[in-house]
């Protein structure tokens, strides 16, 4: 079986157990094509943010990108450009552990968006991607929260 094959294969899996059960308030689907057809290589997902947080309100959207080799490489996933986050690129990209140095192909889609939604609240300043949210992060607390209130706010449920 070709590798993109296996990467489909297992993506189909992931999609059932998704179906089953997944976390209260999380979105995660397969890109729908114009014609109708499922791309299982595209995930439109929403990660809402954790109660009590500042993030707390808000469904962030997130897409993850699959390679034709997964699960040995991890997905890119990546929330709107310009979002705010110590740990988030100015393209989107997210910059976690789990989807580099630490990837394991036995991680589930389940288990990379509940990584992320705790990065949310629980940045890493020691691998920041934004310099701007950096700084606010380390030297203005009560404005790195307040830029983080007005982003969840930004992104209110769509139910």
């Amino acid at each position: 079986m070709a590798s993109g094959g296996i990467a489909r294969g297992r993506l189909a899996e992931e999609r059932k157990s998704w179906r089953k059960s997944h976390p209260h308030g999380f979105v995660a689907k397969p890109e729908t094509l114009p014609d109708g057809s499922v791309n299982l290589m595209v995930w439109k997902c929403v990660i809402p943010g954790k109660e009590g947080t500042d993030w707390d309100g808000g469904y962030f959207p997130l897409t993850l990108h699959f390679p034709e080799d997964y699960p040995s490489s991890p997905p890119i996933c990546k929330f709107p450009a310009g979002f705010f986050h110590v740990n988030v690129y100015p393209t989107g990209a997210v910059c976690l552990s789990i989807l580099s140095s630490a990837w394991k192909a036995s991680i589930t889609v389940r288990q990379i968006l509940i990584g992320i939604q705790d990065l949310l609240d629980n940045p890493n300043p020691a691998s920041a991607a934004q310099d701007i949210c950096y700084r606010l992060y380390k030297k203005d607390m009560p404005k790195y929260k307040d830029h983080v209130r007005q982003q969840a706010k930004r992104y209110p449920s769509v139910v």
